[in-house]
């Protein structure tokens, strides 16, 4: 999911650029993305560090923190690891073999003997705890 790039190609002040890429799919409307991000490390003046995401060349705030729908600007937003969408893409895309519809079955008849099986009633089952009167 992540990787750490070499200190080539940091923006001014960068200590180190991560890689991160995520799958979204949004709760509302169904839609499913894929992102990449540059994660760059900097330190600021005091000695905090902080990152910036950077998206297509352009700063742009963490998706983990409130990710909005491209398609609906919805904010029940699931976030997966890279992939997931694609995935998900590809097996809904893919031909799906559905077996033939089952032919009529008969019902099995009941033997003789099953037939004439004794039916059982509660005043059967306590029968033997029953006390005799003396």
């Amino acid at each position: 999911m992540s990787e750490i790039a070499g200190q080539t190609g940091l923006r001014a002040g960068a200590t180190a650029v991560v890689n991160e890429s995520y799958s979204f799919a949004c709760m509302r409307c169904g839609y499913g993305w894929e992102q990449s991000y540059e994660i760059e490390h900097h330190t600021d003046a005091t000695g905090h560090e902080f990152v910036l995401y950077v998206a297509d060349g352009k700063v742009v705030p963490s998706p983990l923190s409130k990710p909005a729908c491209h398609n609906c600007d919805g904010h029940v937003v699931r976030i997966m690891r890279p992939g997931r969408v694609a995935s998900a893409r590809d097996a809904a895309h893919r031909s799906h073999h559905v077996p033939p519809p089952a032919g009529p079955v008969e019902a099995p008849t009941p033997v003789a003997e099953e037939r004439e099986r004794h039916h059982w009633h509660l005043s059967d089952l306590l029968h033997p705890f029953q006390r005799k009167a003396s």
